[in-house]
């Protein structure tokens, strides 16, 4: 049996009175891809950002390879925040990519990925650029490490966020809607790059609407609704006939989205 490299247990997130995620209970394999799919609104994106620790839940714990992330919490539900190195210790261990690229304008694609190795672990500018160089190889752009965001497609941008993200050797990599803000001809590009991780075994969560690609790579697909993981399992389990009502329903919106395949 595959080891889990995320526990999440019983996380629950509100924002105010709202509560986007009650009670999530889901386990992340090492060396494959789990997939969170599920309509606008169902807390996909709250539960990556809770994974990577950008949002705090309120209440609930998360492991990362059996390391308590930023809490625990006791059997009467108390919490004790860890102590802010232990965080990073955990977190250093995630590499996450957002929809939108967040790149610097000012520095070349080659700049952009060696920030960090520079700054963050101190690496010396040469080293830095030369694992930056191989991670532009790796995403096949090593032929535009000179050029400028400016001077990229959106999918260049995107897959130059990637190789941003790797080059800091993280042990899982986190996807939130990595193509939402890419057009058809764009997201394929980008989509292969993921294709590419997967085939290499690295440990990958990822937020999509492109259900197609989540049925074809994750091991594991959690189908979120209303702040709950309604369904999880293997894409057979999920998709198969005779399916969930609500994912029919659900199914029925995304035709266009590469789940004709599904129906």
């Amino acid at each position: 049996m595959t080891a889990a490299a995320i526990v999440v247990k019983q996380l629950s997130k509100s924002f105010g009175e709202t509560e986007v995620l009650h009670r999530i209970d889901l386990e992340i394999a090492e060396g494959a891809a789990t997939c969170v799919i599920g309509p606008s609104g169902s807390g996909k994106s709250t539960l990556l950002r809770c994974v990577a620790f950008l949002e705090e839940a309120n209440s609930g714990v998360i492991e990362v390879f059996g390391a308590p992330l930023g809490f625990t919490e006791d059997a009467a539900g108390r919490r004790t925040r860890l102590p802010v190195s232990k965080i990073r210790a955990v977190r250093a261990q995630l590499g996450m990519v957002f929809q939108q690229f967040n790149l610097w304008p000012h520095m070349t694609a080659l700049g952009n990925v060696s920030e960090a190795l520079k700054t963050v672990r101190k690496m010396p500018r040469a080293e830095a650029e030369e694992r930056a160089m191989a991670q532009l190889r790796r995403i096949g752009l090593e032929s535009r490490a000179g050029h400028y965001p400016s001077q990229l497609s959106g999918g260049q941008q995107q897959r130059v966020a990637i190789a941003r993200a790797l080059a800091l050797e993280p042990k899982i990599m986190l996807f939130d809607e990595a193509t939402a803000s890419l057009d058809p001809e764009l997201t394929g590009e980008v989509l292969a790059v993921m294709r590419s991780l997967a085939a290499d075994g690295m440990t990958m969560v990822i937020v999509t609407h492109e259900i197609g690609f989540a049925a074809s790579i994750g091991r594991k697909i959690a189908f979120l609704d209303k702040g709950r993981v309604l369904i999880s399992g293997s894409p057979q389990e999920v998709f198969g006939k005779p399916r969930h009502a609500r994912i029919d329903q659900f199914l029925d919106t995304y035709l266009d989205r590469g789940a004709a395949m599904l129906i």
